[in-house]
């Protein structure tokens, strides 16, 4: 059996996980065999304003201990508007559990949502390995004479050996396993002398293991501009926690949008998994039908796959491709169905290839 923690968070978010979850409860209903418990949670910013609780990390360690992956909607209230939930929830969950993959897979699935002219969904097909417990987002740092003409404010870069190496090594591991022929890495080492050296010298000593993978390095302003110009040139990515946080949104774009984009953050070793779709919580929106489900169902897919069932993550992924086929979308992807009515279309579609695979 299965065990997943639901962490539904706040706006938005407790929409579009219940309909992840539907979806798994569709699919658990005609496979045999799959059989998922769920315990939700109920951290989020109403419950830190009632109770000042965000996400403890005894409770974090235990819910990790008797689960085998953490399903997390959107998360972020106005009311809260320093977001010390937030980042409770997410960013300490990958500091404490030590969720140094960041997976983010960019797949077109129809052409018409790729904002780039003459591109298909032969062209827009890569994953990023964003290292995630490191860089820029560790909170090293602080800030001298505040508010003053004075003021000084350092935010330091943190950069280990055993951080750069196994994150490089986990997406060559994971393109030499999948078929993949080609890995760049994207630093910024020629500005970065220190950090980012070590990003150089590591990602350098990796590749040299891998000698039929076509190795290539770009400076990460480089990179984004050929993703534009030439997507199809990419396969796998990997490069540090500042610089995978913004190309992955530049690689949600790609494939239509953040209401697309499912992510993922593991600890291979550790064997749990935090798997979160990366749109905001739409609180303008939350409550009104509008909200799009279909990132929260693709990391379904994700999540599936990491927990060693590929053959349902296809049958979800095939459902999502048919669901933008057929136009059974919401408003901010051209379609004109309410969220449960891009439920109902999912977990009918999700039925109908399960049966044909049987």
């Amino acid at each position: 059996m299965l065990r997943i923690a639901v962490l539904p968070g706040d706006g938005i978010g407790n929409e579009v996980i219940q309909v992840g979850v539907d979806v798994l409860k569709a699919l658990e209903e005609v496979t045999p065999g799959l059989e998922i418990a769920y315990e939700w949670l109920d951290y989020g910013a109403e419950r830190y304003l009632r109770d000042g609780v965000g996400f403890p990390n005894d409770e974090r360690e235990a819910i990790a201990d008797r689960n085998d992956a953490i399903y997390l909607g959107a998360v972020g209230d106005p009311r809260v508007p320093g977001n010390e939930h937030a980042r409770e929830i997410i960013l300490e969950t990958r500091f404490n559990l030590d969720l140094y993959v960041n997976l983010r897979p960019c797949k077109l699935l129809d052409a018409r949502f790729c904002p780039l002219a003459g591109k298909g969904v032969d062209d827009v097909d890569f994953t990023v390995f964003r290292e995630n417990t490191e860089g820029l987002y560790t909170g090293i740092g602080g800030i001298f004479k505040k508010g003053t003409a004075d003021e000084v404010a350092i935010q330091s870069s943190i950069n280990t050996r055993k951080g750069v190496e196994r994150i490089i090594r986990t997406a060559y591991r994971f393109a030499d396993e999948h078929g993949h022929g080609r890995v760049c890495m994207s630093d910024k080492s020629n500005a970065l002398r220190y950090g980012h050296d070590l990003w150089m010298r590591v990602w350098k000593e990796v590749a040299a293991e891998y000698p039929k993978i076509e190795s290539r390095h770009l400076y990460i302003d480089v990179l984004t501009m050929e993703l534009v110009r030439h997507p199809e040139d990419f396969e796998v990515i990997v490069t540090s926690n500042l610089f995978g946080d913004i190309v992955t949104d530049l690689g949600a774009a790609l494939q239509g949008g953040l209401g697309m984009a499912a992510s993922a953050n593991l600890n291979p070793e550790r064997g749990i998994g935090m798997f979160e779709p990366v749109h905001g919580s739409a609180p303008d929106i939350a409550g009104q039908g509008k909200a799009n489900p279909i990132a929260a169902v693709a990391t379904t897919a994700l999540m599936l796959q990491s927990l060693g069932r590929p053959a349902e993550a296809r049958i979800v992924e095939a459902a999502v491709a048919r669901a933008l086929a057929e136009n059974a979308t919401t408003a901010d992807l051209g379609g004109s169905s309410s969220t449960s009515q891009v439920r109902d279309f999912l977990v009918q579609t999700v039925r109908e290839l399960s049966a044909g695979n049987t």
